[in-house]
């Protein structure tokens, strides 16, 4: 039994590893949004001073542990073999999590996962524990430490509003004091401003967060506590001056400092306040395993009381944890992911949109329209004048529109300044106050005090925010169910639950890489062609546009071929197949729209018939992926559905109708593909026997239906399936038409030209 438990803490802190990579990849977001969207200095300056900032706050986190040991549960109530199994559940189910939303590109809050994993992990072992000992079920309330996860849980729910109304206020007022052109109302206002915000930082960062360090005796925090006004007094006096000197006799843009010390402050808050999220699980499982292997007493009598009494983890304990920390931001990918999904939801100005509106969002901004133009009708005409030219922003980078900060300093600075005053407030508090969602927040109140939801974007923007709103209740939830399963699971089938949850958790991390890999392949395809500055030809933008939509051609023709076959063939895989292709055609005309308006944009000359070309172009694609989609549709719901298959005869038409589509559709690929335009004619004679054999198909179906021969169902599938057959040979047919068209006019300006030059040498 001691080997089994062995295994166990072996476990935990192997988990604990992993914890800290996906945790981190989820959580760089919090502190590095603000100086990757500003821009202020190269990444890799950003990222070195956020690894100081995570290394040095690693050793802050020491008092924060104990939520992990007694802040959610009542040790005394459980069991040595019963508080492993709780953590070696929270710790499976936090690795699953947090994969999950990194894949994704979602930030979410590793503090809320921790909480809720503990609780529905105690919940679910307390309850088999009453059951088994039949006590009532009222009993379980013994076993959790209700008033301690309530505030934490209201704590950390309530930071949303206060994060958001914060963010907003502070950079309104900053907006108007700077304005956009905030270079020139440095020299007046910046030295104090920066000063007071310097000032907030190294309050909370310095004199809060020194209470929770491994390394601080108790009394230093007692001699700062009694000369904290003095401190505090000194500090806003250096960094005035500092930052005024700075500005006036070097011309530094403090902005840029407070930035950078904003980015190491929070980084040093996240470290502070979120390591326990990582490693006080295991930490607590550690101790565990020791306090009972010093006792004597067997596993199932050993009560954990010990976990109750305040400790102080070992600082290389947390160092280690600090540097592997540091070394996922710098190699995670999913880190990056997540940092775009944010800055993106924050920029200044519009661009490519990741989210989709939705009601709620349409509903919210609609309203707000409503009240803000009340509000306005109350406040005095010049003053909104006056306000308005703080609010107008400047185009950043017109050059390089790559290099374009997503948004400004101040907004940076603000960023910066109000999310680390909050988590350093709560972490010397010690409340895992979620630095995902304040940061988070405080960003989103900045954006729109800042005007950049414009009302081009703020129905996108505001779907964002209540996408990501709505995944942190999504965590809360999946992290109670899935962490009390696994937890019970553990409980009663012990090694073999263990590893077969180990099995399924490499098995989903693998698969997420995968499709994690193949998202972002997509999103730098899309990123390298947005920033490239060049004017595109029109000859290079119709040759490669042909090329594209013939290799489409072939695509579609292999999936219509699997789902017709499918159908007939009543071959589930196949129409699995062709279901996943159809995702991948959609993401590719989703691309192609993408790609819309700076393909256009960067025309060279006029570039007014390449422009229309790929306009039409796309409303093709459009029509293609629609007929494509209805057939893939259909074919799938029929055989799910378990309805009766098409008639022998109706099955040997359509066995040779697949193929002559096939056919077609691959040969005018390779037309598409080879700029052979001038070859039209057979196409389209294919195209019009092919009709005329859809239409006697489409015939010899109603004449059954009359003659009662095709149920209800036969019929309409065919019909659906004919029809939208037609429909993909029009559109192949046209995409051919639209390129001959426009190779033929290109010759005739061609011939007109050389006319006009011969006719001037005869003259």
């Amino acid at each position: 039994m001691p080997d089994y438990f062995l295994v166990i803490v072996v476990l935990l802190f192997v988990l604990a590893i992993s914890d800290l990579i996906v945790g981190v990849s989820n959580d760089a977001v919090n502190f590095l949004n603000s100086a990757i969207g500003s821009k202020v200095a190269t990444r890799k300056t950003i990222m070195i001073v956020a690894s100081l900032g995570i290394f040095i706050g690693a050793t802050f986190s020491s008092g924060m542990m104990e939520v992990a040991r007694k802040g959610i549960f009542n040790p005394e109530f459980f069991l040595f073999s019963e508080v492993m199994v709780i953590f070696l559940a929270v710790m499976m189910t936090d690795i699953f999590l947090l994969d999950l939303f990194n894949t994704y590109g979602m930030p979410t809050s590793t503090t809320v996962s921790i909480v809720f994993e503990l609780l529905g992990a105690a919940v679910a072992v307390a309850l088999l524990k009453v059951v088994t000992g039949g006590e009532g079920l009222s009993a379980v309330g013994n076993y959790i430490n209700s008033s301690s996860a309530l505030t934490i849980i209201i704590g950390i729910f309530a930071s949303v509003a206060i994060a958001f109304l914060i963010g907003a206020i502070l950079q309104y007022l900053s907006r108007l004091l700077f304005s956009f052109q905030y270079q020139k109302r440095m020299k007046w206002v910046g030295g104090i401003w920066s000063g007071l915000a310097l000032t907030f930082l190294t309050y909370f960062l310095f004199f809060k967060g020194l209470k929770g360090a491994s390394f601080v005796s108790s009394e230093v925090v007692a001699w700062i506590n009694s000369h904290i006004v003095m401190l505090l007094s000194g500090a806003l006096i250096f960094w005035s001056i500092l930052m005024q000197s700075l500005h006036v006799f070097f011309r530094v843009n403090i902005l840029r400092v407070i930035v950078l010390f904003g980015t190491f402050s929070l980084a040093m808050a996240f470290a502070g306040n979120d390591l326990v999220n990582f490693i006080g699980v295991p930490i607590a499982g550690f101790e565990s395993f020791r306090t009972w292997s010093g006792s004597g007493v067997a596993a199932q009598e050993l009560t954990m009381e010990s976990l109750a009494q305040p400790v102080q983890t070992e600082t290389y304990l947390l160092l280690l944890a600090g540097g592997i920390m540091i070394v996922t931001l710098w190699l995670s990918s999913k880190a990056k992911s997540v940092t775009e999904t944010e800055v993106n939801l924050g920029r200044q100005d519009e661009g490519t949109e990741t989210f989709s509106p939705n009601v709620l969002a349409q509903i919210i901004v609609r309203y707000s329209r409503v009240v803000s133009k009340g509000v306005h009708g109350l406040v005095p005409q010049a003053w909104l004048n006056k306000a308005e030219q703080s609010f107008r922003p400047l185009d950043l980078n017109k050059e390089n529109p790559a290099e374009k900060p997503a948004f400004d300093l101040v907004r940076a600075s603000v960023n910066l300044t109000a999310a680390s005053m909050l988590i350093s407030l709560a972490t010397s508090l010690k409340l895992p106050l979620s630095t995902t969602y304040v940061s988070f927040m405080v960003a989103m109140g900045a954006s729109l005090a800042d005007r950049a939801w414009g009302r081009n974007s703020a129905v996108y923007r505001v779907a964002g925010v209540l996408n990501v709103i709505g995944g942190w209740f999504f965590t809360a939830i999946i992290a109670f169910v899935v962490a009390g399963i696994a937890a019970f699971l553990i409980a009663v089938f012990q090694g073999f639950a263990i590893v077969a949850l180990l099995g399924i958790l490499l098995f989903l991390i693998i698969r997420s890489f995968s499709l994690h890999k193949k998202r972002e392949q997509v999103k730098n395809r899309l990123k390298t062609f947005e920033s490239q500055n060049g004017k595109i030809l029109s000859s290079k933008l119709t040759v490669d546009t042909a090329e594209k939509v013939g290799a489409h051609l072939q695509f579609i023709a292999k999936l219509y071929k699997d789902a017709m076959t499918g159908l007939l063939d009543e071959d589930l895989e196949k129409l699995t197949r062709a279901k996943k292709d159809l995702k991948t055609l959609k993401a590719q005309n989703e691309e192609l729209k993408n790609k819309l308006f700076q393909s256009i944009k960067r025309l060279e000359g006029k570039g007014t018939e390449a422009g229309r070309l790929y306009l039409l172009v796309y409303d093709l694609e459009q029509d293609i992926l629609q007929s494509t989609a209805l057939i893939v549709k259909a074919c799938r719901n029929h055989v799910e559905n378990s309805l009766e298959p098409l008639s022998k005869i109706q099955t040997e038409k359509m066995r040779q109708l697949i193929v002559r589509v096939h056919d077609y559709l691959v040969l005018v690929a390779e037309r598409m593909q080879k700029q052979e335009f001038e070859f039209i004619q057979d196409i389209l004679e294919q195209k019009q026997m092919l009709f005329m054999e859809l239409e006697k198909q489409i015939s010899e179906q109603i004449v059954g239906i009359r003659e009662k021969s095709f149920g209800r169902r036969n019929s309409m599938l065919v019909f659906s399936l004919k029809l939208e057959t037609k429909d993909l040979l029009a559109v192949a047919a046209r995409f051919v038409k639209l390129y001959h068209r426009t190779s033929v006019s290109k010759n005739q300006k061609e011939m007109m030209l050389v006319g006009e030059g011969e006719l001037k040498q005869a003259m």
